[in-house]
């Protein structure tokens, strides 16, 4: 007969930064949660949007296990889907060599599968391979990026709709997006101002994958998301994790803007971590 082994709530939950963000140590990811530590993890990682496990060392089998202990598992753009597992996708600079290419994805700022009906709730990421020093990820705080807008400016932008495109924000990087992933991924409208499902705060969702506001002109709207997003991703509002061998993050999708930092010799090391999210509710 199998034994089922439970991690148990007894960890410490400790904030890594005045912003945002929390580690928390004791915890072995790889044992099934007991409901008590499900719950205890969930209400930390709704405080503090995003939650660091120290030492962890998960398959990607397990990796998928903890991950559906908090919802349904999200799939990953067509071109992300390749690999051994399916549901996990990896996050490398190694070219098709195996050897490190210098190209580092995800440097903009945004909110995963924002184009997505119902966008991502949380992502999942997991250290395997890390460079000595650098390939930070970094993340804005949106509840915090509203809040200090000025009142008139808050007004103005609650009803706000943005149309979300994967088609769309592949041409910003110059990259034409194939017939495949526009079937997969069509164009949403999701507000800009959203209530989060849990706190119930308002909060900014933007990112590279909001094109423009619905329903006024393209350039016009696109100027608008500039000038928030250099307003929401200002330092005052972010946390920048600098990873550690055997680090999990479980970020909140919902009222958080992230990018990757190349601030390390991406064509000599190798950074590879893998990534698994978590299907969210439409904004609203």
């Amino acid at each position: 007969m199998s034994v089922v082994m439970e991690a148990r709530s007894t960890f410490d939950i400790r904030p890594l930064s005045p912003v945002l963000g929390a580690e928390v140590v004791g915890l072995d990811l790889a044992q099934t949660l007991d409901p008590a530590t499900r719950q205890r993890v969930y209400d930390a990682f709704c405080r503090y949007q995003v939650l660091c496990f120290r030492g962890q060392r998960l398959s990607k089998d397990q990796q998928i296990a903890f991950t559906e202990r908090f919802g349904t598992l999200e799939r990953h753009i067509a071109r992300n889907r390749g690999s051994d597992n399916p549901l996990v996708h990896t996050v490398s600079n190694l070219g098709p060599d195996g050897t490190p290419s210098g190209k580092v994805g995800s440097q903009e700022w945004h909110t995963d599968k924002s184009f997505r009906p119902e966008p991502s709730l949380a992502t999942i990421l997991h250290a395997i391979t890390l460079p000595p020093d650098g390939g930070d990820t970094c993340f804005a705080d949106m509840y915090a990026a509203y809040d200090a807008l000025a009142d008139a400016e808050r007004a103005e932008l609650d009803g706000v709709r943005v149309v979300h495109s994967w088609e769309l924000s592949q041409q910003k990087h110059g990259r034409t997006a194939t017939q495949e992933e526009i079937a997969d991924a069509p164009p949403m409208r999701h507000p800009l101002v959203r209530t989060h499902p849990d706190t119930g705060r308002k909060c900014l969702f933007m990112g590279v994958h909001a094109s423009h506001f619905a329903g006024r002109p393209m350039a016009e709207g696109r100027a608008r998301l500039a000038a928030l997003e250099a307003h929401a991703t200002q330092q005052r509002f972010v946390y920048r994790h600098k990873w550690r061998p055997g680090d999990l993050l479980m970020w909140d999708n919902r009222c958080l803007l992230h990018r990757a930092d190349a601030n390390f010799d991406a064509a000599r090391f190798a950074r590879v971590l893998h990534r698994t999210c978590l299907r969210g509710t439409a904004p609203a």
